[in-house]
């Protein structure tokens, strides 16, 4: 019984964070906060990692993940040149309150709206928060669910070596 549960929890942990294989971002319009359209396939960073967060401005754990990584966040662009875009699900009737909760909070992340889920969707993911760590070349590779105090260092670690590998 002990192997059966010890197996179970190793499945689990590699379905909730496991590196994407080679996939690519979709081809998927979504919104900025100014309006304009952004082909989440066109994200990049210039030939370094970057982070896409899915968030929603009413989900307590999406929060205190941006909360915990905008402490770091300028020390980590410093040190990797990483980039960090966040996107809200909030539904279109919400979407007007997403920028100013961002500014609110005073972060300094890039900003994209999906109000219809259609990027979140096309990723196949289930719940928020959830973070994709992309690669200079475009590729996913890294993906999470979920938040628990503390992950944010696996997080930097992961785009330490992506910069490394280079």
């Amino acid at each position: 019984m002990k192997k059966f549960i010890s197996a179970a929890l190793i499945f689990l942990t590699a379905a909730i964070a496991s590196p994407a294989v080679s996939a690519q971002l979709p081809a998927i319009n979504v919104k900025d906060t100014k309006g304009n359209t952004v082909n989440v396939a066109k994200l990049s960073n210039n030939g370094k990692p970057f982070v896409i967060s899915f968030f929603a401005t009413w989900c307590k754990p999406c929060l205190r993940e941006l909360r915990a990584i905008a402490e770091l966040y300028p020390d980590w662009q410093e040190e990797t040149g990483m980039k960090m875009y966040i996107v809200s699900i909030d539904d279109a009737q919400n979407t007007s309150k997403v920028k100013p909760f961002v500014d609110a909070e005073g972060w300094d992340y890039e900003v994209l709206l999906d109000a219809n889920s259609d990027f979140f969707r096309a990723m196949g993911l289930q719940s928020v928060p959830h973070i994709l760590v992309v690669d200079g070349k475009g590729k996913i590779a890294y993906t999470h669910s979920g938040y628990t105090d503390g992950s944010e260092d696996q997080l930097i670690e992961i785009i330490r070596n992506l910069n490394s590998d280079k």
